[in-house]
């Protein structure tokens, strides 16, 4: 079985902990809150909808807590991990250790984190997660399912020892529950199997088998099924090739379509060639259908939280107060912004001497000039402005990058591939974010960026830079929101904002007509919708293979 449908019956009981408040506490249970739960596991989107407004407006900072936290379950169960551990990330931002009225939440935090480590296959983070919830935890269930999704997370690292030590432990204690004994009994057959190949685990696996048959657990079962096959696969395949066909006519059952995809693997592999066609034809047919489905819902997650901000912040008067610590920030941000000017000026005489030299390639020189200089300076401005305060070895430290990027540019060092381009694009995004407007991203997916060149990569990253600043410079937006997606063998960039808009006769500056000429020089082109009824929208495609 999946570690994803693990993570299903973790998170419903850790869920569930985060919602059980101690009870000498009144927590506050709005309207839109109850709605989201009586929606929950039957109509995701709306349960979706109603907790993002209790995330955006409540005053209780524990029921926006678990409000964040259902709604990580909701993206998790959809199969967006890396939304879901962001949306449980800005669930912690309201939680304090040293509250007792928080700790449950914390912990199912912590678990939920864990179960998405475990998913996304970073097994060192899921056991600290599951570390942290467990020192949390004080219901004796909940530590037993959550020490042996630890142990799971060690098995899957190939550390059987610490695995079967930890199922060992619990072994005795996962008998007052029906459900986890039989996951216990299987877990540690598998692992002890796993270690030594001789070990004989049908006994135990047959056992755990007839438990979950007499409870009717099909979710049990479905993970009863695919470790038979998996243990029976070389000694005995047609018993594999049957405890395949039983898992994925219960997969089908349950709905779970990462289980019929593991079904259909273990099918393809160990079926007659006569029924290979129709097992591989579904397979591909369900892999596609699913990842569509994913990135939709991705899509509409993001969108969710976009328009209720945008809501909100519509209805909010500008009021701009400083008080005597913001003062003294800002003050200190101008003695700072001091030492920038002759950094600026030192960098001009480089730049002015590399022109001289370069005469024959000016427009690429302006252009490199503008992305890596200009906009880097302006991002630096305004990380001192909208961030927190800047040390002085960092500040000196950013500025030396800039200085020695610029004497790279006059080198004509090529450019590399970016390491990790998913969180790159996440952290030049979201730079932008600040306290007057929100940046939403959708569709930064791993899975995306495998497919872009390391070419179309270096020229999307001043492309958006350059956007973002427009935006900053221009446009008043309160929310911002830019979606990533592919259109046939093309990448598809969405920019939206709740900003001015273009003016009746648009002029382009230095900034947007270099990005323009980039995206046309990639092969790609741009659609600038000047007649939005409000706000800006912009399309930008780019060839993926260019």
């Amino acid at each position: 079985m999946k570690a994803s449908s693990l993570f299903l019956l973790a998170a419903f009981l850790g869920f569930a902990a985060c919602s059980k408040q101690h009870k000498a506490i009144a927590v506050v249970s709005s309207d839109d809150f109850k709605k989201g739960t009586s929606f929950l596991d039957r109509e995701n989107d709306s349960a979706y909808y109603y907790f993002n407004k209790v995330a955006t407006s409540s005053k209780d900072s524990l029921q926006i807590a678990v409000a964040f936290n259902y709604m990580a379950r909701i993206q998790s169960g959809e199969g967006d991990y890396y939304g879901g551990q962001e949306t449980l990330l800005a669930s912690l931002s309201y939680l304090h250790e040293n509250k007792q009225r928080d700790q449950y939440c914390l912990s199912a935090d912590f678990d939920a984190l864990g179960s998405i480590s475990l998913n996304l296959q970073n097994y060192d983070a899921a056991i600290n997660y599951y570390n942290r919830a467990i020192a949390l935890m004080t219901i004796e269930a909940y530590r037993v399912i959550t020490l042996n999704n630890m142990a799971f997370a060690y098995q899957k690292d190939g550390k059987y020892a610490q695995a079967i030590a930890i199922y060992d432990s619990i072994l005795p204690s996962s008998k007052k529950s029906k459900n986890v004994y039989p996951r216990v009994v299987t877990n540690l057959a598998m692992a002890r199997w796993l270690q030594d190949s001789t070990y004989h685990a049908a006994p135990e696996l047959l056992m755990a088998l007839r438990l979950r048959k007499d409870q009717k657990d099909d979710w049990g079962l479905n993970s009863s099924y695919a470790h038979l096959s998996d243990y029976y696969f070389t000694i005995r395949p047609d018993s594999a090739l049957l405890y395949s066909s039983d898992m994925y006519e219960i997969a089908n059952r349950l709905k779970s379509p990462d289980d019929q995809l593991e079904a259909l693997q273990k099918l393809i592999r160990l079926s007659p060639v006569k029924d290979l066609k129709y097992y591989f034809a579904r397979y591909l047919h369900l892999s596609d259908s699913l990842q569509t489905a994913r990135n939709a819902a991705k899509n509409q997650f993001a969108l969710v939280r976009y328009e209720a901000q945008k809501n909100k912040t519509d209805n909010l008067r500008l009021q701009q107060k400083y008080t005597e610590e913001q003062v003294q920030i800002i003050q200190q941000r101008i003695a700072i912004f001091a030492s920038l000017i002759g950094c600026m000026i030192l960098l001009g005489i480089v730049l002015w001497t590399y022109q001289i030299r370069l005469r024959n390639y000016q427009l690429k020189t302006s252009q490199k000039v503008h992305d890596v200089v200009a906009n880097g300076l302006y991002r630096l401005m305004m990380d001192m402005q909208h961030g927190d305060p800047i040390e002085r070895g960092r500040l000196l430290d950013r500025i030396e990058d800039l200085y020695e990027r610029s004497r790279d540019i006059s080198h004509e060092i090529p450019e590399k591939a970016i390491q990790n381009f998913q969180e790159t694009i996440t952290a030049l995004l979201k730079s932008f974010s600040c306290p007057s407007t929100k940046v939403l991203i959708a569709g930064n997916d791993k899975e995306l960026w495998a497919k872009i060149t390391d070419r179309v990569q270096n020229e999307l990253k001043p492309i958006l830079q350059e956007l973002m600043i427009n935006m900053q410079k221009h446009s008043g937006a309160r929310n911002v929101l830019v979606q990533f997606a592919q259109e046939d063998n093309r990448l598809k960039i969405r920019y939206t904002d709740d900003g001015v808009g273009f003016p009746p006769n648009p002029h382009f500056g230095n900034g947007l007509t270099n990005t323009e000429n980039r995206i046309k020089r990639s092969g790609g082109r741009v659609i600038f919708d000047k007649n939005a009824p409000k706000g800006l929208r912009i399309e930008i495609y780019l060839p993926i293979g260019s």
